[in-house]
């Protein structure tokens, strides 16, 4: 099956405490939003520590068109997902020639030629690589991508898929914008940039001992396309999402979760580590409640979203590089993340230490 070479993720230089952020939302909002005093402990209810910004937080104090914001997008997402893409092809020893696939997964910014192609130009990498640029799968864009990238090398044994993962939030900001939804957004969303390496079981440098795929299952939820994404106004991207998200997922992740591990004669017990995306607090008590699973099965989860905030699809890779960075149990490990649609996306890995 195939197997993850190597993972990297970005750390930005202008990562900021959620306090600092905290108090530049209340001088930004209180002029024009005299109710955003009883609104602040928002910042607090999240349990992040620091915020992941591809920006300083000047930044944000400024009003910027649309046009404005999208190129920053399109220049900083080349630029650091090189600068991911080197690691993860010095960790693995992998010559860049070597790549046959690439898939970019981003929903915060647009750009035609897609990123993707900017990325191949940049670096100068195969001009024969199949590119798949994906849209529009926000926060569950992570585990969808990992799962397609992990499809395509099953399929061609001797394929090197390389995984990129782009989402500047904060550059979707809109400073006029006094919605709740805005004002929540503010407090939580955050910038990620993440790339894997992902192989074939004929490739050459094949870690026997790795991250190896099983499976995957995508969900479509019925009538629920207004529960979260995008709202494309003349200013930007307009934050769109439901309460009643947590809501969703108490009513259907557990047997969502259990009719997929059957199909593998699994259940809840045979799985060691769990990879999910964080959303929220909210979001993850409700895996918490629907799940049961003893232990702090979620503290990885838990602890990239206190260190980073919620990056969107960049997150669950975030979670995965830190299983694969600090330990994981030998077993099976499980992917998942909730996004548009409004959606579910889950792997099934096979994990074994060297």
């Amino acid at each position: 099956m195939p197997s993850l070479q190597a993972i990297s993720t970005i750390d930005f230089p202008h990562k900021t405490e959620q306090q600092k952020v905290k108090h530049g939302a209340k001088q930004l909002f209180e002029p024009a939003f005299p109710q955003v005093e009883r609104m602040m402990s928002a910042f607090d209810n999240t349990e992040i520590e620091t915020r992941n910004f591809c920006q300083p937080l000047t930044y944000y104090t400024s009003a910027r068109s649309f046009q404005e914001q999208n190129n920053d997008y399109i220049s900083l997402s080349l630029q650091y997902s090189i600068e991911a893409i080197e690691k993860c092809l010095a960790f693995s020893n992998t010559s860049r020639d070597k790549i046959t696939d690439l898939i970019f997964i981003s929903t915060t910014g647009l750009a035609t030629p897609s990123l993707d192609a900017l990325i191949i130009n940049k670096m100068k990498l195969d001009q024969n690589i199949s590119r798949t640029p994906i849209f529009g799968l926000g926060c569950a864009g992570g585990v969808a991508g990992f799962a397609k990238a992990n499809i395509l090398a099953k399929a061609n044994p001797q394929a090197v898929v390389l995984l990129v993962a782009v989402e500047l939030c904060s550059l979707t900001f809109l400073k006029n914008d006094f919605s709740k939804s805005n004002f929540i957004g503010s407090s939580l969303f955050s910038d990620g940039v993440a790339a894997c390496l992902i192989t074939g079981d004929q490739h050459a440098g094949k870690n026997e001992n790795a991250v190896t795929f099983v499976d995957a299952q995508s969900k479509l939820y019925y009538d629920s396309l207004d529960v979260m994404g995008w709202d494309f106004t003349d200013h930007g991207f307009k934050v769109l999402f439901s309460r009643s998200i947590p809501d969703i997922i108490s009513a259907n992740i557990r047997q969502d979760i259990l009719s997929f591990l059957q199909k593998h004669q699994l259940s809840l017990d045979d799985i060691q580590n769990f990879i999910f995306h964080p959303g929220g607090t909210k979001v993850l008590t409700a895996y918490e409640d629907a799940l049961q699973v003893e232990g702090d099965f979620l503290r990885n989860t838990r602890q990239v979203m206190k260190e980073n905030g919620n990056m969107s699809s960049a997150t669950v890779l975030y979670v995965l590089e830190r299983f694969v960075s600090n330990g994981f149990d030998d077993g099976y490990g499980l992917m998942v993340s909730m996004g548009p649609g409004f959606s579910s996306e889950m792997v099934l890995l096979q994990m074994k230490k060297h």
